[in-house]
């Protein structure tokens, strides 16, 4: 059966926080959004397409393009200037915008032919004019392109968008309540990205038994008949709709007052966040809350659940800091700086002014059916292992994990040649970011005019088209577009070997770090990573390949030590991960660091990778032997790769060396890894012959 009914806001079970950021952005949009955290399946989508039924409906100038409100129409409107007169009113809209979305999808495109030859501004509006006055919900917000992250929330800050192309101008409102989702498995967003979201919540499906039956019973309701789900709970939906229309209505007589704005700026002080948005964000958001809670006075439980809301997100430091804060620090920081307005305890009032949930604290109410609270509050799923290599074995001297040395600065590692991957910031690439360095005839959809090879094609037809002003005639078989290179990113995929003879205590602290290092660079330069350790008997996927760093950094902080060594197993454990990754994604060039002191004790048991792709490991069960056949296999596929020598102490056998000579790229050991030298040598995996001549 078709779903014609959104699914009802205050039939959702539980998601306390998430309902609650996303009410108080409906109350002040200037809190500047939602980001949500969390697992799929747990309701975001539903939570946010539910909010915008619930939004009042707009009042729009006829046939505008741009929702200009009749009242306040923007004077830059494209489609302006408007003439007063009645408006016609319609729903606020709920735009969302797909992962693989385009500039042009997203703030608009200028017709360049036009605007070349009839001086026209020839304007499409994109996702944020659809978006104004209304809801951009965006899924899966860490994978988009940086550049499109910036172009939007530039906007959600300045309300307005900016097109240029070419010195061609447009500006047109874009005001909306802006919610992100994000899957933190699948990749972090930047710090400064981060900082950009005002509110940020963590979502997990509930533990409780009694908790998850009641969704499985209303989402099965709502399935069999929407429109008798959605009647059910109109009379609620009617209720959160005056409310939010009140609280629209209260704000602007909210009070904060100085108690309440000292307890900010120290929460903020206390917490050591970067910048002053956080301060600025929390005032708004403490006013929300007063509002929101029929009040004129912002109170301690206000500044409070604020914080709850909006630090958390900003207290990240690098991309291995998990996102959260420390609660009892807070209620210290709150009771040492005052009691708040108005002489209120800071202990919330569980009642609030109108004697229940949502007063004091903000807290949506909970219509309905009375719900089991999930005590435990949202939790992080246990993250798989990954796949399990053939033949792992657990051998009786395993060692303890031990723990990553302090992480240092390493210069970049560069795939050579020039790729055509997603956009990054390691590896030459043509991209549509960067500088320009020729011209074409465009592919499909103009991207970016090359306006010199444009004119320089349409000048010698000037006088056969009849020009006869100014005007250059110009025909789309003139447009040329600007082809630009910038830096793409890669796939980093760490082979390291977790034997016993990597198992000395600060040995295996110094490897770590020197990983961990190097995968802080990889988030740095928006890689995608993987992590293949090898010991006892075989080699293991610990983390397949993802966008996820933080996710190898755990992975690497736990990995225990042992074993014999199967160093064959291990690189074609990644060959075969390599292989894989290549169908998924053609364009994306990867780069093996190996991490390892070069010896082979046991052979592996990885060896149905080994026939694959045209390769054979074969020449007996020599450990040896079969390692430097393997890697000959990853040379001759042309993967580029680099090996981390841990080889250490007084004599050394070089075995890594002649392993880098048949990988056919540098050997770096762990003393040149923290020194200004080793920069020359993994700053650029270069063309494997010349590797080969430099490590002879």
């Amino acid at each position: 059966m078709t779903t014609t009914a959104t699914y009802p806001f205050t039939a959702i079970v539980g998601m306390d926080d998430l309902r609650l950021a996303l009410l108080l952005n409906a109350v002040s949009p200037a809190v500047g959004g939602v980001l949500v955290r969390g697992e799929k399946g747990t309701a975001k989508s539903t939570a946010v397409r539910a909010l915008a039924a619930l939004l009042p409906e707009i009042e729009t100038v006829p046939g505008c393009r741009f929702s200009c409100d009749p009242h306040r129409p923007d004077p830059a409107c494209p489609d302006g200037p408007h003439e007063a007169g009645p408006g016609e009113r319609r729903p606020a809209r709920m735009v969302e915008l797909p992962v693989g979305a385009s500039e042009d999808r997203l703030v608009g495109s200028l017709d360049i032919e036009r605007a070349l030859s009839e001086g026209v501004k020839a304007f499409e509006p994109g996702l944020l004019a659809r978006a104004h006055r209304g809801v951009l919900y965006v899924d899966e917000v860490n994978l988009l392109q940086d550049f499109l992250i910036d172009s939007l929330l530039d906007a959600a800050a300045m309300g307005a968008s900016h097109v240029e192309r070419e010195g061609v101008s447009v500006r047109h409102a874009a005001r909306f309540l802006l919610v992100g989702t994000m899957n933190p498995e699948e990749g972090e967003l930047r710090p400064q990205l981060l900082d950009r979201f005002g509110l940020t919540v963590e979502v997990a499906a509930s533990r409780d038994t009694d908790e998850r039956m009641e969704v499985v019973r209303r989402r099965l309701a709502y399935e069999e008949d929407p429109a008798a789900f959605a009647a059910r709970w109109a009379g609620e939906e009617d209720a959160l709709r005056k409310r939010i229309a009140a609280a629209r209505a209260l704000l602007p007589t909210v009070r904060l007052g100085d108690a309440a704005l000292r307890q900010i700026t120290a929460t903020c002080a206390a917490f050591e966040v970067d910048g002053m948005r956080a301060d600025i964000v929390m005032a708004r958001t403490a006013c929300a809350l007063a509002a929101w809670a029929g009040r004129t006075d912002v109170a301690a439980e206000d500044v409070r659940q604020a914080a709850l809301l909006a630090l958390p997100h900003r207290r990240r430091r690098n991309p291995f800091d998990a996102p959260g804060l420390d609660e009892e620090k807070l209620d210290e920081t709150l009771r040492r700086s005052g009691g708040g307005d108005g002489g209120e305890d800071d202990e919330p009032d569980p009642d609030g002014p109108d004697g229940g949930p949502g007063g004091g604290g903000g807290q949506p109410p909970q219509d309905g059916p009375e719900e089991p609270s999930d005590a435990s509050g949202p939790s992080v799923p246990e993250q798989s292992r990954g796949e399990e290599g053939a033949g792992r074995g657990r051998d009786a001297g395993e060692q303890a994990p031990a723990r990553a040395g302090e992480p240092f600065r390493t210069r970049a590692l560069s795939v050579p040649g020039v790729g055509e991957g997603a956009a990054g910031r390691r590896s030459r690439a043509r991209t549509a970011q960067g500088r320009t360095t020729g011209a074409r005839r465009p592919r499909g959809t103009l991207s970016g005019l090359h306006l010199a090879a444009t004119v320089r094609a349409a000048a010698p037809h000037q006088r056969a088209r009849g020009r006869s002003g100014p005007g250059l005639v110009v025909r789309r078989d003139d447009l040329r577009e600007a082809v630009r290179e910038g830096r793409e990113s890669n796939l980093v995929l760490f082979v390291v070997d977790a034997s016993g003879s990597m198992a000395a205590r600060k040995r295996m602290e110094a490897v770590k770090g020197a990983v961990l290092s190097l995968l802080l660079d990889a988030y740095q330069r928006r890689d995608k990573v993987g992590l293949v350790t090898f010991r006892g008997t075989g080699a293991e996927v610990v983390l397949p390949p993802t966008s996820s760093v933080d996710a190898a950094a755990a992975r690497l902080e736990s990995l225990p030590t042992g074993g014999r060594t199967p160093l064959a197993a291990g690189l074609l454990r990644a060959r075969e991960v390599l292989r894989v990754e290549r169908l998924r994604d053609p364009a994306r060039r990867p780069l093996l660091v190996a991490v390892t002191d070069g010896r082979a004790t046991e052979g592996g048991a990885a060896r149905s990778a080994s026939t694959r792709g045209g390769g054979r490991v074969t020449g007996g069960p020599e450990p040896m032997a079969r390692a430097r056949q393997a890697a000959r296999l990853l040379a001759a596929d042309g993967t580029a790769s680099v090996v981390i020598d841990c080889e250490s102490g007084p004599v050394r056998l070089g075995l890594a060396g002649a392993l880098a000579r048949e990988l056919g790229g540098p050997a770096v050991t762990l003393e040149e890894l923290r020194a200004d030298a080793v920069t020359s040598l993994v700053r650029s995996v270069r063309n494997p012959h010349h590797n080969h001549r430099r490590a002879a």
